[in-house]
């Protein structure tokens, strides 16, 4: 527990708390990084970070005590990217849901190769998944339109079970909300943003994400 001049230092405002642990890391091993305090536009420094490739920024009030426990007074702000995708497939609703479970997502990397984004099903009315099925089913084919399959397991949600996937031709195009890539180069935290009817599956690329946020190709 450090403390200043008698006093628990966690009751102080996180200013004076990070002044003190600037002094106290000014000799630290290099492993160990002080983090500077950005303080002023927030709009801006979140706009840097989004072009960074991050995730987004947290911040506090400076004359804020520490609470543990407490995470209300801290204040997150999310990086989220729109883009399109090209619908290859789609999978059963589970429980009650109806229409469809999720959308499977893909794009045309470079070499015309179709490449798997990952997946989407939040954010779609009940409305809408009775259109997209409607939409979906007479494209429907047997062999998978991706040049690899996708994983069956990954960090984030559930596994995907191929043997239970409709498989579609590539020609509805979808466009999506998400936060980031992940490390295996799958889009993180998607939500359906609605159809493109003005753009055609063909032309669906990435749009020159950073470098820190690229997504990796599988081996």
């Amino acid at each position: 527990m450090l403390h200043l001049d008698g006093r628990d230092l966690r009751l102080s405002p996180l200013i004076e708390r990070k002044e003190r642990l600037a002094e106290l890391l000014a000799n630290a091993p290099a492993a160990i990084r002080y983090g500077e305090r950005l303080a002023g536009d927030g709009p801006a420094v979140l706009r840097q970070a989004c072009k960074l490739g991050v995730e987004g920024i947290v911040s506090k009030r400076v004359d804020a005590a520490y609470v543990p426990g407490n995470r209300g007074i801290w204040t997150k702000a999310k990086c989220l990217a729109r883009q399109e995708f090209i619908v290859v497939g789609w999978t059963e609703p589970k429980g009650g849901r109806q229409g469809l479970g999720v959308l499977l997502l893909g794009y045309y990397d470079a070499g015309g190769l179709l490449v798997y984004a990952g997946r989407v099903g939040s954010g779609m009315t009940d409305q809408e998944l009775t259109d997209l099925v409607a939409r979906l089913r007479p494209l429907a084919v047997t062999h998978m339109p991706l040049a690899q399959p996708p994983a069956h397991e990954t960090r984030f949600g559930s596994p995907l079970e191929l043997s239970r996937i409709h498989w579609v031709r590539p020609e509805l195009v979808v466009e999506a909300r998400f936060s980031t890539w992940t490390a295996d180069g799958l889009l993180r935290q998607t939500v359906y943003q609605g159809l493109r009817e003005d753009k055609p599956a063909s032309e669906v690329r990435l749009e020159r994400p950073s470098p820190s946020a690229r997504p990796g190709r599988r081996a």
